[in-house]
C-alpha cells in the first residue's frame, strides 16, 4: 500500500520536562505523594474512558495502559523517590524509566510494554504539571505520521481521515503499532532508517507493501498514491462469500474483541467470528469476572452472528497481559511462562469457570460455538482441555498453535480436539526466537520466514493424518473435523492468504478491514493456482524470496495497489 503528502514528526514528546522541579520545593513527603496518586488515578480514568468508547484491539490497548497507570510496581518505586527528595514529577520519570529497563530485560511480552509504562510516566508527568497530556500532532490537513515509536494508546486513537500512514524507526512488522495499523487501514512502516531525521513538512512517499519511504517522490509515485487510494475505496466492500475461481470455499471469519466489534464484523460480511479474545472481560479488573458477567458478555457476540460460527479463545493471560489475581509478575521470563492455558496449573479453575460462563451464553443461541485453549504444548493437555469441554457441555474443542512443538505434534494433539487454530503472531516470535518489539529483528519476526511456512505445513499435514485416523462416529456428531485455520495477522496479507489456502488451511480470520482484499486477491486464483505458489514459497530459501515469488504470480496485487 502506498501514499503520498505531507508528513509531520513525532518524537519523544517529553525529554524537556526534565530541567524543572528535580526536588521537591516547599511541600511535603505526603502532599508529593498525595499528588502523585492523584494524577495516576486521573490519567487512569482518562485511559479507560477512552478505551470504553473504542472497540477490538484499539480497546484493549487503552485497557491495558490504563491499567499501567496504576500500576503498584511503577507507584511504590516513585514513592520511593519521593521519600528521599525528588519531586513527584521526577519520581515518576525515572520510577518508569527503572520499570521500562525490567521489562526490556525480560524480553518477550514483557518487552512489549515497555512502550505502555513511558507512556503513562508522560501522561501522568504532563498531569502533575497541568499541561496537555502528549499525543498524536493535530493538523487542519491530511499528513503522514513519522516517529522513532508510537504509545499503544496512541496508535488505538489514531484517525485515518487525518493519518494517512505511519512510518516509524523502532517496532517490527507484528509489534502493537503495526497490528493496530493494519486493522485501520493505514499503510505502515516499522524499523524505517532515517525517521528521525525527517523534516516537518517533508512531503515522502510510503509503501507499506515494499516497506519503503521516499522523501521528495516524483510524478510515479504521486500518480500511484492516487491509483492506490481509488482502489482502496474500491475495496470498502466484501459481499460475505469468498472463494477460489474453481469454486474452493475459504471461509473468512474476524477477529473481534466485544459484542460491538462483533456486530462491526458482521456489517462487514465476516461468515463468523475465527477469534473471539476473551481477555476483555478481565484485562480492567483486579478480581476475576463471575460467570454471569462473562456469560452476558459471550452471548453479545454469539447474538451478532445466529447463522454463522463463533470460536472462543479461553483465557490468554500472563506475558503481555498480566493479570494480578492470576498471573506472577516475578516470573524471570513470561513469554515462556505460566501464560494462557498454563495458568491452569497455578490457578486451578479459571479455566473451568470460564467454559461454563460459555456454555451459558450458548444455551438457547443458534450459534455455531467452538472453544480453543492458547499456549497448548503438548498432546496431554489437549487432552485435558478437551475433557474440561465436554464436562462443560461444549461439543467443540480446539487448540491454538502458536508453540512450535504443537505444529510438530499437531497429529497426536488433533487425536483429541477438532480443531487447530494457527496464532502466526506468537508462533513466528517463538519459531525465530525474535521479540516481535524489536526494530533490528523485524526481519526475522516475518511470517513469510521459510520455517514458520514449513510448520504450517506440518500442522495442516498432522490434521490431515488425524482426520485419517479417527473415528468420526465416536465424535458424537462435533463439527471441527480436525480443521486448521489462521487467526494471526499472516491472514490478512493478501498474498500470505493465497499461499495459506495453498497449504491447506480452511479459513482465514483477521481484522475486518482485511475482508475485502483477501477475498479479492483469494478470488483470483484457483486452488492449483494457490498450491503452485504455496509450492514456491516453501521453496525460497528467504523470507524476501518467498513474498516476492509469491507476488510475482499475483499481478491482482499491483492491479489493487496491494
Amino acid at each position: 500500500m502506498s501514499v503520498s503528502l505531507g508528513c509531520q514528526c513525532l518524537l519523544h514528546r517529553f525529554r524537556q520536562w526534565l530541567a524543572a522541579r528535580e526536588r521537591r520545593s516547599n511541600t511535603t513527603v505526603d502532599e508529593e505523594t498525595a499528588r502523585l496518586k492523584t494524577a495516576a488515578k486521573t490519567v487512569q480514568a482518562e485511559l479507560q474512558k477512552r478505551a470504553d468508547s473504542a472497540t477490538g484491539d484499539a480497546r484493549a490497548v487503552l485497557e491495558a495502559t490504563a491499567m499501567m497507570a496504576a500500576d503498584p510496581m511503577l507507584l511504590k518505586s516513585a514513592n520511593a523517590l519521593i521519600v528521599a527528595g525528588t519531586s513527584a514529577e521526577r519520581a515518576v520519570w525515572e520510577a518508569g524509566a527503572q520499570v521500562a529497563d525490567m521489562l526490556r530485560g525480560l524480553g518477550g511480552y514483557m518487552a512489549e510494554r515497555t512502550q505502555d509504562v513511558l507512556d503513562v510516566r508522560s501522561r501522568v508527568v504532563a498531569e502533575l504539571r497541568g499541561q496537555p497530556a502528549p499525543g498524536i500532532p493535530t493538523a487542519d490537513h491530511p499528513f503522514v505520521l513519522a516517529a522513532e515509536d508510537l504509545a499503544p494508546a496512541d496508535t488505538a486513537t489514531l484517525n485515518p481521515e487525518r493519518v494517512l500512514a505511519l512510518i516509524t524507526s523502532s517496532g517490527g512488522p507484528q509489534s502493537h503499532t503495526a497490528i493496530l495499523a493494519r486493522a485501520l487501514g493505514l499503510p505502515a512502516v516499522v524499523a524505517a532508517r532515517g525517521v528521525e531525521d525527517i523534516e516537518d513538512g517533508t512531503e515522502v512517499f510510503v509503501d507499506g507493501a515494499a516497506g519503503t519511504v521516499l522523501t521528495g517522490p516524483g510524478d510515479v509515485e504521486r500518480t500511484a498514491a492516487v491509483i492506490w487510494a481509488e482502489q482502496a475505496r474500491s475495496l470498502g466492500t466484501y459481499s460475505g462469500t469468498c472463494t477460489t475461481t474453481d469454486g474452493h470455499r475459504v471461509p473468512l471469519l474476524a477477529n473481534v474483541g466485544a459484542g460491538a466489534d462483533a456486530r462491526k464484523a458482521a456489517e462487514a460480511g465476516a461468515e463468523g467470528v475465527g477469534l473471539l479474545r476473551t481477555e476483555f472481560c478481565f484485562l480492567d479488573r483486579d478480581t476475576e469476572p463471575t460467570v454471569a458477567e462473562q456469560s452476558a458478555a459471550y452471548r453479545q457476540v454469539f447474538d451478532a452472528f445466529p447463522d454463522g460460527k463463533v470460536v472462543v479463545r479461553t483465557l490468554d493471560a500472563g506475558a503481555d497481559k498480566p493479570l494480578p489475581f492470576l498471573t506472577d509478575a516475578s516470573e524471570p521470563n513470561p513469554a515462556l511462562g505460566v501464560r494462557g492455558y498454563r495458568t491452569e496449573l497455578s490457578t486451578p479453575g479459571v479455566v473451568d469457570r470460564q467454559l461454563k460462563a460459555i456454555a451459558e451464553a450458548a444455551d438457547g443461541a443458534t450459534t455455531d460455538i467452538w472453544v480453543m485453549a492458547p499456549m497448548i504444548s503438548t498432546a496431554e493437555e489437549a487432552r485435558r482441555f478437551a475433557d474440561s469441554c465436554a464436562a462443560a457441555g461444549l461439543k467443540v474443542p480446539g487448540v491454538m498453535v502458536e508453540v512450535p512443538s504443537a505444529a510438530l505434534t499437531s497429529r497426536t494433539i488433533l487425536q483429541h480436539v477438532n480443531f487447530a487454530s494457527i496464532g502466526t503472531n506468537d508462533l513466528t516470535q517463538y519459531v525465530m526466537a525474535a521479540d516481535r518489539q524489536l526494530g533490528p529483528l523485524a526481519a526475522l519476526n516475518d511470517p513469510w520466514q521459510p520455517a514458520v511456512l514449513e510448520l504450517i505445513r506440518l500442522t495442516v499435514a498432522g490434521a490431515d493424518a488425524a482426520r485419517g485416523e479417527t473415528d468420526h462416529d465416536a465424535q458424537d456428531g462435533a463439527g471441527g473435523d480436525k480443521s486448521v485455520g489462521v487467526c494471526g495477522e499472516a491472514a490478512a496479507d493478501p498474498a500470505l492468504a493465497v499461499v495459506l489456502v495453498g497449504l491447506g488451511v480452511q479459513s482465514l480470520s483477521m481484522s475486518s478491514r482485511a475482508l475485502a482484499a483477501v477475498a479479492a486477491v483469494i478470488g483470483s486464483v484457483s486452488l492449483a493456482d494457490a498450491q503452485e505458489l504455496a509450492e514456491k514459497a516453501l521453496a525460497a530459501p528467504t523470507a524476501l524470496e518467498a513474498r516476492a515469488a509469491v507476488r510475482a504470480g499475483l499481478p491482482i496485487l499491483e492491479t489493487l495497489g496491494l
